[in-house]
């Protein structure tokens, strides 16, 4: 309804939005009027407004009082107004002219995924540009870029890409020159991205989409069986360590670094420590497992240890567990580094034994199963001074020994040579 009108004021000027009008006189039995006299001339809608390059147009009806509206696709800015209105009037025309949609130098970003673009793109970028992008994302969460296209001037025109919205952040990327590169991750919740082009040699520049990722921490190893973890931080970038306890071996990398990307997970996989099948010994206390401890050994074992303590020491062996298949597995030990060497003993079953001792400072262990029946032992052992190389003083002096060696003592120490 475009109005209702009576009495003897003359109407303003109507339009209708529409190709047809309809009108409805109605008067009583009582007073007559001179009655009305109204002209009509049929009106054009308003032109059909261009959809703006790298953008869109919402609206298909262009009568007066119709609205239109434009957007941009992402990483352009709408320059202009977003939404014109067909005027009345003798000529139809729209209130503002059509908006151009383009690729701004720099800006500040909110959303969880865009896109950024060099300005001017698909076009050559233009000359002399220092361009700053900063995204800003919610605490906890890492960005994501990958480059959709990239061609800049070799060296002279580049974008550097920070972890962080200040110049003293980490910088995780300097790109130049015609080749595409791989995708970057920041491993904060601000990200900046600095562009600068020289006064020559334009390209077509850089065609960025990023996406936020939620900066979760790598899995925790933990248990570590056989051994321990140094460290507690298992967010991106950090590093922890592994070490076994003794008499077990660390099997694959002792420093483990959450690495960056959209699916955490560390550098290299998880160590592992393990009861190996022999090997060789040289620290002066320590312990030695049947292979696999604390699981049951394997079948067909032959494992050999040659353990080695400074000499003027012998070693006293002492088995903690023992629990092998009797007389089938069997531990033999000699006392020295080779088989030649005289046998200390040869050790099978589950009764418990008492301490052995070697006289040489080098013991051979060999560790022999069969096809059948599994089980385990521990065994520890310790350097000790050879009874024939020990003595004790209770005096502060120096003495001279009976092979030329000088010694100085305090207070009552034993020695050995």
């Amino acid at each position: 309804r475009l109005g209702s009108y009576s009495g003897t004021t003359i109407p303003p000027l109507l339009n209708s939005t529409s190709n047809n009008l309809y009108l409805n006189f109605q008067s009583d039995i009582s007073v007559s009027a001179a009655g009305f006299h109204l002209e009509y001339t049929g009106l054009d809608s308003c032109p059909e407004p261009q959809t703006p390059s790298n953008g869109i147009k919402i609206g298909d009806r262009y009568m007066v009082g119709d609205v239109v509206s434009f957007q941009c696709d992402q990483g352009y800015s709408l320059q202009g107004h977003s939404h014109i209105t067909c005027m009345p009037g003798p000529v139809r025309r729209w209130n503002y002219p059509i908006p151009i949609c383009l690729a701004q130098c720099g800006g500040g970003m909110s959303d969880f995924s865009g896109v950024i673009l060099s300005p001017g793109f698909p076009g050559n970028y233009p000359s002399s540009l220092d361009c700053t992008w900063t995204i800003k994302l919610p605490i906890g969460f890492g960005v994501h870029l990958q480059f959709m296209n990239f061609s800049t001037e070799t060296i002279h025109d580049y974008l550097e890409v920070r972890s962080g919205s200040t110049e003293t952040s980490t910088v995780i990327g300097r790109l130049s020159g015609p080749q595409l590169p791989a995708s970057l991750f920041s491993t904060t919740h601000e990200t900046s991205l600095y562009f600068h082009s020289d006064y020559s040699q334009n390209k077509q520049g850089f065609h960025i989409v990023y996406q936020a990722y939620q900066l979760q921490s790598c899995p925790d190893p933990r248990p570590f069986r056989n051994g321990f973890v140094i460290g507690n931080d298992f967010t991106v970038g950090q590093t922890i360590s592994f070490e076994c306890f003794p008499g077990y071996t660390l099997i694959g990398n002792s420093a483990l670094t959450c690495l960056h990307g959209i699916s955490r997970n560390w550098n290299h996989p998880l160590p592992r420590c393990e009861a190996l099948c022999g090997g060789n010994i040289t620290a002066m206390n320590g312990t030695i497992y049947s292979p696999g401890y604390p699981d049951e050994y394997p079948n067909f074992q032959d494992c050999f240890w040659l353990v080695r303590v400074p000499p003027g020491n012998g070693i006293y062996i002492n088995f903690t567990v023992l629990q092998t298949e009797p007389i089938y597995d069997f531990i033999t030990v000699w006392d020295g580094p080779d088989q030649t060497s005289p046998q200390i003993g040869q050790f099978s079953g589950n009764t418990a034994l008492e301490s052995v001792y070697s006289t040489s400072n080098q013991i051979l262990i060999k560790f022999h199963s069969d096809f059948t029946t599994s089980g385990f032992f521990v065994l520890s052992y310790h350097g000790k001074c050879d009874k024939l190389h020990f003595f004790t003083v209770s005096t502060d002096y120096s003495l001279l020994i009976t092979a030329g060696r000088k010694l100085i003592t305090f207070s009552k120490k034993s020695c050995c040579y």
